[in-house]
C-alpha cells in the first residue's frame, strides 16, 4: 500500500514552511498594515500595491469545475517546471534516491534531477515511442521516488498506453507524474479521473499548449490532497503573480474558445501532414495525439538550416535518442503552414545542389 510519509525526504515531514502575511490573515477586506506593502497604491493605474492570494483559491475554484476535481487536488505552479522541481526536491535525497525517465522525453525532467543532484534511471520507449513495461518494472528498486511519463509525450506526439500506465501506479512504490500538457489536443485519454483511484498518482497539465497562455507562465498538478500540502509546503510564498492570476481566471471562463482553437488546430495538423507526405525529402511522419509533428527527413540538420534561412523555425531533434533525423514541426497557422510547405519545397541535399 502507497505511503506518502515513506518515499518523502525525512526533513519534509517536520520542515516549517514560511508563514506568509496572507496565511495569517485570509480575508480580502481590512485595513491591512501587516506586509509592509506600500499603502498609496502602485506606480501603475492598477492595484498591485498588494501580495497576491498564496494559493489562489479564486482561480482554482474555477478549475475545479472545469476538471472535476476538489480545490484541494490542485496545485497551480510557475510553467509545470516549478512542480517537476518541487516533487524531485521532496522525495529524492542528493546523490542517492532515484528518478526513472524514459527518454525520448520531455528534457525539464533531466534538467530538474542534475540540479537538484539526483541519480537518473534511463529506460529508452521502444521503437514506436511506447513504455517498455518490463525493463521499466526491472528497474525499479528501494531507492526509486519518480517516475516521469509524458502523455503525449514530448518530442515524438503520441500518447502512451494507458495500461500500462495503470500498470507501472499499480507496482510503483514512489510517485507517478503523468505530464499532459497537451492533453487538450486528447482530452479523452486524461489520468485527472483517476486520482481517487491511485494515491501515488500526480497529474501535470499547462495553459501553455491549448489555452495560448504561455507567456503567463502556469502549469498545474492535480494529485491526492496529502501530496498537495506537500507541494504547498514547499513552494515560495507568492509563487503566482496577481496579474496572471486575474487574466487566467478570466480566461478560463471562455472554455469554448479554447475547444474551437483545439479544433481548428487539429484540422490544420492534418492538412500540414497531407502536405508533407507529399514532399520527396519526408520519410515518415509518426502517428500525433498534440498539437506538433514529429517528422523522419532525408537529412535533419540541412533541412532546419534550409528553414532557418528563410526565418521559419523548427525543432531539430536528430540529436535525441531513437529520433535520428527528425524535425519536431508545431502546426502553425494556415498561412504559416503554407509558408512552411513551400520553403521545403526549395530545399536541395547538399548532394544536389553540387
Amino acid at each position: 500500500m502507497f505511503d506518502l510519509k515513506k518515499i518523502l525526504r525525512p526533513h519534509i515531514l517536520t520542515l516549517t514552511p514560511y508563514a506568509s502575511a496572507r496565511d495569517e490573515y485570509e480575508g480580502t477586506e481590512g485595513i491591512f498594515l501587516d506586509a509592509n506593502e506600500n499603502p498609496l497604491g502602485s506606480i501603475t493605474p492598477e492595484a498591485y500595491n498588494r501580495y497576491p492570494d498564496p494559493y489562489q483559491w479564486a482561480l482554482k475554484k474555477k478549475l475545479a469545475a472545469i476538471r472535476k476535481v476538489d480545490v484541494k487536488q490542485i496545485f497551480l505552479g510557475n510553467g509545470s517546471d516549478e512542480a517537476i522541481d518541487l516533487l524531485i526536491r521532496a522525495t529524492c535525497s542528493p546523490q542517492s534516491d532515484e528518478v526513472i525517465l524514459l527518454p525520448p522525453t520531455y528534457g525539464m525532467y533531466e534538467v530538474s534531477a542534475s540540479i537538484n543532484d539526483v541519480r537518473m534511471v534511463k529506460v529508452p520507449l521502444t521503437p514506436d515511442f511506447q513504455i517498455d513495461l518490463p525493463n521499466v518494472l526491472k528497474a525499479i528498486n528501494a531507492k526509486s521516488k519518480l517516475i516521469f511519463l509524458c502523455s503525449p509525450n514530448n518530442p515524438t506526439a503520441n500518447l502512451l498506453k494507458a495500461e500500462d500506465i495503470v500498470i507501472i501506479l499499480q507496482h510503483f512504490p514512489g510517485l507517478v507524474v503523468v505530464d499532459e500538457a497537451y492533453i487538450d489536443f486528447a482530452p479523452d485519454h486524461t489520468f485527472v479521473n483517476k486520482l481517487n483511484e491511485f494515491p501515488n498518482l500526480v497529474v501535470m497539465q499547462t495553459f501553455s499548449k491549448a489555452w495560448g497562455l504561455a507567456g503567463l507562465r502556469l502549469g498545474m498538478a492535480f494529485a491526492s490532497e496529502e501530496i498537495i500540502r506537500i507541494l504547498n509546503k514547499l513552494k515560495s510564498p507568492y509563487n503566482i503573480n496577481t496579474l496572471t492570476q486575474e487574466l487566467v481566471e478570466r480566461s478560463i471562463a471562455t472554455v469554448e474558445a479554447k475547444d474551437q482553437m483545439v479544433a481548428q488546430i487539429l484540422q490544420d495538423k492534418q492538412l500540414l501532414k497531407k502536405e508533407l507526405l507529399q514532399l520527396p525529402i519526408v520519410q515518415h511522419i509518426y502517428p500525433s495525439d498534440a498539437n506538433f509533428l514529429l517528422v523522419k527527413v532525408t537529412d535533419a540538420r540541412a533541412m532546419y538550416q534550409h528553414l532557418i534561412d528563410d526565418k521559419i523555425i523548427v525543432r531539430d531533434r536528430s540529436k535525441v535518442i531513437l529520433c535520428e533525423n527528425c524535425l519536431r514541426i508545431t502546426v502553425g497557422t494556415a498561412a504559416e503552414n503554407h509558408k512552411l510547405i513551400q520553403r521545403m519545397r526549395t530545399f536541395k541535399a547538399p548532394t544536389e545542389a553540387l
